[in-house]
C-alpha cells in the first residue's frame, strides 16, 4: 500500500470516527465541522452543542418544525443545500454524506410521494440515526445507502438533483467524487451543495494552519480548484456564491452547476 493511500484510509478513519461520535452524540456536544478552529469565533455562528452548529442555525423554523429532534440535533454541516437546489415535485434527489438525515427529510417533502430522496453516508452510526428519523418522520419515499461519496452506490443517470451539506471538503478523493455525482446525475441535471471553499490565496498548507481536515478546514478547495474540478469532470454553468466567513479566507459557499442535456 503507497503512503497515500494510507494517508487517505487514516483521513477517511478519522472523519467516520468523528461523525460516529457525533450520531451517537446527538443533543450533546458533537464537534462535527465546527471543530475547524470555527466554534468560539466572532461571526462563526457555531455554538457548544449540535442543535446549534452551523448548518442547525441555517434553516428557518419551519423547517426545523418538521423535523425529529435527532435529526436536526445531529446537524453538522455548513449551510442549507434544500433552500438553493430548487427542487420540484416528482424528482430523484441524492444527499451525498447524509449524516442524521436532515436534508434527505426535507428533500422528501419537497419533491412529494411521486419522488424519491436517497441518502449516501459511510458512518453506520449516522445510517442508523437516518433511519431512525425517516421512520419517526413517517417518510416513506427516502432511502439511506451505505457508501462513499468517491463511489456513489447507484447506477448511472438515476438521479435528477445532487445536495451535499459540508461534505465534499472531507473527500479522500475529490476528482473521484466529482466525477461520480457527473456519472449518477441524469442529463440535465443539476447540483446545488453547501461547502466550505477557501480563497484561491490560500495554500493547501495555510489552509491546514487554519482548522484540521475534520473539522472541514485542511481538506478544502479552493475558488479555482472547484471550478476546475468541476469543469473537468464534465460539468457547466458553475458558480460558486460565498456566504459567511468561516475562518481567515475561508467561507461556505453554494456551489452549482449542471450536466449537459
Amino acid at each position: 500500500m503507497t503512503d497515500t493511500a494510507q494517508t487517505q484510509d487514516d483521513l477517511r478513519e478519522q472523519v467516520r470516527a468523528r461523525y460516529a461520535a457525533a450520531a451517537t452524540g446527538a443533543g450533546t456536544h458533537a464537534d462535527g465541522c465546527c471543530a475547524g478552529g470555527c466554534c468560539g469565533d466572532a461571526g462563526c455562528g457555531c455554538g457548544t452543542t449540535a442543535g446549534d452548529g452551523f448548518g442547525a442555525t441555517l434553516y428557518s423554523l419551519d423547517e426545523q418544525a418538521e423535523l425529529p429532534d435527532a435529526a436536526r440535533l445531529a446537524s453538522l454541516g455548513c449551510g442549507n443545500p434544500t433552500a438553493v437546489a430548487e427542487l420540484r415535485e416528482g424528482e430523484t434527489v441524492l444527499d451525498l454524506g447524509s449524516g442524521g438525515g436532515i436534508d434527505v427529510l426535507l428533500s422528501a417533502r419537497r419533491v412529494g410521494p411521486g419522488g424519491k430522496a436517497y441518502g449516501v453516508d459511510m458512518t453506520d452510526e449516522m445510517l442508523d440515526l437516518a433511519r431512525r428519523n425517516a421512520a419517526e418522520a413517517g417518510a416513506t419515499n427516502v432511502e439511506f445507502l451505505a457508501g462513499h461519496i468517491e463511489a456513489i452506490p447507484l447506477p448511472d443517470a438515476s438521479v435528477d438533483v445532487i445536495i451535499s451539506n459540508c461534505v465534499i471538503n472531507l473527500s479522500v478523493d475529490k476528482p473521484a467524487a466529482l466525477a461520480g455525482m457527473h456519472r449518477v446525475l441524469r442529463p440535465g441535471g443539476r447540483i446545488g451543495i453547501s461547502d466550505v471553499v477557501a480563497g484561491d490565496h490560500l495554500s493547501p498548507a495555510e489552509r491546514a494552519e487554519r482548522g484540521s481536515y475534520v473539522g472541514c478546514i485542511a481538506g478544502a478547495l479552493s475558488d479555482a480548484e472547484y471550478r476546475d474540478g468541476l469543469t473537468e469532470a464534465g460539468f457547466t454553468n458553475v458558480t460558486i456564491t460565498h456566504a459567511h466567513e468561516v475562518a481567515d479566507g475561508m467561507t461556505s459557499a453554494i456551489v452549482r452547476a449542471t450536466k449537459s442535456s
